[in-house]
């Protein structure tokens, strides 16, 4: 009998800490980036030149463009919207080129169905020499729920002896505070692996390299010698293993794109894109989106390139063979086909080859293959697939069994 009692008694103790457990409110962020974040930024153009106007018509644009409607949805302000704080250390956005105030402006891109973002810093100023949030973390985070910000990316300059898992554990704790839902972007330059720890911390994307630059290859110091300027092919090798600390609400982030912005080549622009593809890289445009060239227009807005980076499994893919300049990179999605990038970073035109069993299927495996820069059919293969791939250049496949 005392047996019998005691089961009962441990039954409804586990049931009564479930029950517990099922009203316990879940945090604000929970659910946030289940796919990589997309969206446009305005440093890589605009450096510090923002303004309430500028933005307002980058995000008609981002409408008018069709963008939103290929699942671009955050309109994200970078550095230099601030100028001071106030004497209650409020942070005091710059008057003259936002008249309005942030609210008004967070209000006009909702009403656009859009996502408001702003940028601000883990140290004592931003990078650009602005007040940071060391000290103001709460406070900040009030104010931007308040304003209906949805994503803040949070750099990591003038931050002297800060342990970077702490400092951003704390801005997270204090947006989920605030209550409001908001993409955090730790903007640490992977200089504290944050992969190890940024989901950890509630962050949902993470930089792994320094700045992105907008050149197909060469790296190089920034003037206080702490870390990097780095072309394409400099930021596509440091993804190299770190594959498995992205997924669902947690993403590696290799910089934004700079797809449009005179650097490189069109078919280096669509390189960068199918990359950051198959990387499951936040897709952050950089570009002025008012005046693109309808090659730039098409390279952002390929649906079928962008599904692979949304894909729902939230694989991030790897590179799967390497010879020379000639790589193989593959991504699994979620129906069980495989997105493939045919990558040659040499100087002339060269056969590439992805073998099956390099994406894990078996050789005999009739394979249905489609070119989604083409939007075509090729048709069935077995044990491997070849194509002709232009210097700097890129073939984007699926491979279906």
């Amino acid at each position: 009998m005392k047996t019998i009692r005691s089961v009962i008694a441990i039954v409804f103790s586990l049931l009564i800490v479930a029950t517990l457990s099922a009203q316990q409110p879940s945090s604000p962020s929970t659910g946030l980036a289940l796919t990589p974040p997309m969206g446009w930024n305005s440093w890589n153009k605009f450096g510090c030149n923002v303004s309430e106007d500028m933005i307002k018509s980058m995000a008609d644009a981002l409408v008018k463009s069709g963008m939103k409607d290929a699942g671009y949805q955050y309109v994200n302000i970078d550095d230099c919207w601030q100028v001071s704080r106030d004497e209650h250390a409020n942070i005091v956005v710059d008057p003259q080129r936002f008249p309005h105030g942030m609210k008004a402006l967070g209000d006009y891109l909702h009403s656009l169905g859009l996502k408001f973002g702003v940028y601000s810093d883990a140290g004592t100023q931003t990078c650009a020499g602005r007040p940071g949030g060391l000290g103001h973390e709460y406070q900040d985070a009030i104010q931007y729920a308040a304003w209906g910000v949805d994503y803040l990316k949070y750099d990591w300059c003038h931050t002297s002896t800060q342990d970077a898992k702490a400092s951003y554990a704390n801005i997270r704790a204090a947006l989920d505070a605030a209550g409001r839902p908001i993409v955090l972007s730790i903007c640490e330059w992977g200089t504290a692996k944050p992969w190890l720890w940024g989901k950890d911390v509630g962050g949902n994307l993470w930089r792994t390299t320094g700045d992105i630059t907008d050149k197909f290859a060469g790296s190089e110091k920034w003037p206080d010698g702490t870390c990097c300027s780095n072309g394409l092919l400099a930021i596509l090798d440091q993804q190299v293993g770190l594959e498995s600390y992205a997924g669902p609400g947690h993403w590696n982030d290799p910089d934004m794109l700079e797809v449009g912005n005179g650097g490189m080549t069109d078919v280096e622009y669509r390189t960068h894109f199918s990359l950051w593809a198959i990387l499951a890289a936040p897709l952050i445009a950089g570009n002025d989106l008012r005046n693109m060239r309808p090659e730039i227009h098409d390279i952002l807005n390929n649906k079928e390139v962008i599904a692979v980076n949304q894909d729902a499994l939230g694989r991030e893919g790897t590179r799967v063979a390497k010879s020379g300049d000639l790589e193989v990179w593959a991504k699994q999605l979620k129906d069980g086909s495989r997105a493939v990038v045919l990558l040659n970073r040499g100087a002339s035109e060269q056969n590439i080859t992805v073998a099956w069993q390099d994406l894990g299927y078996p050789s005999h495996l009739n394979g249905a293959v489609r070119d989604l820069w083409q939007h075509k059919d090729l048709g069935k293969f077995t044990e491997k697939f070849s194509a002709p791939v232009a210097s700097h250049g890129v073939v984007m496949l699926t491979v279906s069994p």
